[in-house]
């Protein structure tokens, strides 16, 4: 019994829960057909206004297709008034611009032309110059090489008719230098100096026989007072005995000579810029043959002392060297002087074109402007030119009418045919 009445119970606490459920279910129903007819009613109203909406909206579009179709009309119409009225400013604005391009291009054009023409100028004639300063150093070399062996015979001659005379023979042998030197091409009191005189700190004189200028501020000093009296005994005796001791004191004389100019520190006398060799200058080559195959070690040891033996052969080719490098430190200082010629003109012309490309923005802001003071004189139904002319409409005197193209444009000729159609 009591099972069935705890299984009772049960069944009755599930069906309150149950009726809870659908009594809440119920209320929610009801709230929502209370909305529904809330907004059935909403829909209803909503509708009637939609129609009411569109009937107007309707009388809109109609009265907008009528009035859109009537600028378009009035759009093409000052479309080609304007673009007539466009066509003959720019032409004259062309014109003009045309006539200032032209003549500001020949002004920069012009100079840039001729300085061109003077470059290629100056370019075949250097190039014409080097072809024929090879062809020149070529041929001197050949005839320098049958010159060689008739200035030793001549300076042997020489030699042994001075017989002794140290002086007279410093001076032959400072000639045969002084034409080496017009035969290199170099300048004299430009690229090079004769008979220089500087002091040393102690009031010291030095009396370089040469002074060769270099490029970039250096000098060379060539010295040419070595003694050939032992080489002439050495070439004039026939007894053997005698030529081998003679032989001998030429190459002493030269040693002793090397070391002698070696103390003279000519790189640190004032106003001379002297690298740090000095070229001892030996008139006859036989006589430096002679010297150098006697004593082996005397050139290196010249050279240990910063001395560098030359001969009218080996000092021309050395200095023919120096004069091409003067040669081409000049083509480049005029290379130098037409690249700066050339940037000046580029720069012109950029200049130029940027003031083109200013006048283009002008014109641009110029064309923008005009079509802008153009609109408020010309556009809408109360534009200016439309209430200036409606003054003379009302028996206001002028002197003169504004022009008609610009009448057309405010569209008062459309207005007064209308007018005389009605």
């Amino acid at each position: 019994m009591r099972l069935l009445y705890a299984k009772d119970k049960t069944t009755i606490a599930k069906l309150s829960t149950d009726f809870a459920v659908s009594e809440e279910k119920l209320k929610q129903f009801q709230n929502r057909e209370s909305e529904f007819k809330q907004l059935q009613q909403l829909y209803v109203e909503t509708k009637t206004k939609n129609a009411e909406l569109q009937t107007r909206i309707n009388e809109q579009a109609k009265n907008a297709e009528e009035k859109l179709a009537l600028l378009k009309d009035a759009e093409a119409r000052l479309n080609n008034q304007f673009e007539n009225l466009a066509g003959k400013i720019f032409d004259e604005r062309n014109r003009q611009f045309t006539e200032h391009n032209k003549t500001s291009l020949d002004h920069i054009v012009k100079p840039l032309r001729e300085q061109l023409g003077e470059f290629k100028q100056r370019i075949e004639t250097v190039y014409d110059n080097e072809n024929k300063d090879r062809i020149s150093l070529r041929e001197e070399i050949i005839s320098l090489r049958r010159d060689t062996a008739q200035m030793n015979q001549e300076a042997l001659n020489l030699t042994r008719a001075l017989k002794g005379d140290k002086k007279a023979q410093g001076n032959w042998g400072e000639m045969i230098l002084e034409t080496v030197l017009e035969k290199s091409g170099l300048r004299k009191g430009i690229e090079y100096e004769t008979q220089g005189a500087f002091r040393d700190e102690n009031n010291k004189l030095f009396k370089p026989d040469v002074i060769v200028r270099l490029p970039e501020d250096k000098d060379i000093i060539i010295d040419s007072k070595v003694s050939l009296l032992a080489y002439e005994r050495h070439c004039s005796t026939e007894d053997d005995a005698e030529r081998i001791a003679a032989l001998k004191q030429h190459t002493e004389a030269v040693r002793t000579h090397i070391k002698s100019l070696s103390t003279k520190d000519y790189s640190g006398l004032k106003g001379l810029r002297s690298l740090d060799f000095v070229l001892l200058f030996m008139p006859i080559e036989a006589a430096f043959i002679a010297a150098f195959q006697a004593d082996e070690r005397l050139f290196t040891d010249a050279f240990e002392h910063k001395i560098i033996v030359v001969t009218p052969t080996t000092l021309l080719a050395t200095l023919r060297t120096i004069e091409n490098i003067w040669r081409y430190e000049r083509q480049n200082e005029n290379a130098r002087a037409i690249a700066d010629k050339a940037g000046i003109v580029y720069d012109k012309i950029r200049g130029f074109v940027e003031d083109l490309d200013k006048l283009g923005k002008q014109l641009s802001t110029v064309h923008t402007t005009y079509d802008g003071v153009m609109n408020k004189l010309t556009q809408g139904h109360g534009n200016l030119i439309r209430q200036a002319s409606s003054f003379v409409d009302l028996g206001v005197k002028v002197k003169k009418t504004i022009p008609k193209s610009i009448t057309e444009q405010a569209g008062l000729e459309t207005d007064e045919g209308q007018k005389e159609g009605t």
